[in-house]
């Protein structure tokens, strides 16, 4: 009798609990999402966990099944989460849609930026003025159209220097 279940990771160590759950041969499933970051002041993709600190795992909860009091001492676990004295279980429908879903976004990531967004530019010398975020370019800028003595002005600016309002 398989069935998911959710564990409780350490603090942005879900990679860690996973690589050392499956070394263990226990079969997890780690949801995952491509968003973009500004990092170093540069717009990346990345990819982060969509549940922060969970992960799901097989276990068989028969007496035939693995022993799973291993958990509690992986690298990167916390704890399986319970309801009561029960592990809170999932159905096999639900993580199969959650892989078909990150499957599907595979494609595309989550952008920080979209055409049409309204931003507000945090540093330099056009600090504190509102616009439109307009595109990104190839080497990592972006266009955001501003009101400037009453028409719309495309202004580069570097992703580091605005915030989605």
């Amino acid at each position: 009798m398989m069935h998911w279940y959710v564990i409780h990771t350490k603090p942005r160590e879900e990679r860690r609990a996973l690589f050392n759950l499956e070394q263990q041969q226990f079969d997890c499933y780690l949801p995952l999402l491509k968003v973009e970051k500004i990092r170093q002041r540069r717009l990346q993709c990345v990819e982060e966990p969509l549940f922060p600190r969970y992960l799901f795992i097989r276990l068989d909860m028969s007496d035939q099944g693995q022993n799973w009091a291993t958990l509690r001492s992986t690298k990167g676990v916390s704890r399986l989460v319970m309801f009561g004295d029960r592990p809170a279980r999932l159905e096999d429908d639900w993580v199969d849609g959650m892989r078909a879903m990150e499957r599907q976004r595979q494609e595309s990531p989550e952008v920080l930026f979209s055409p049409g967004d309204k931003v507000r530019i945090t540093e330099g010398p056009f600090v504190g003025l509102e616009g439109v975020f307009h595109l990104k370019d190839a080497e990592q800028r972006v266009l955001i159209l501003v009101e400037w003595l009453h028409k719309s002005v495309k202004v580069p600016l570097h992703p580091a220097q605005l915030v989605r309002l």
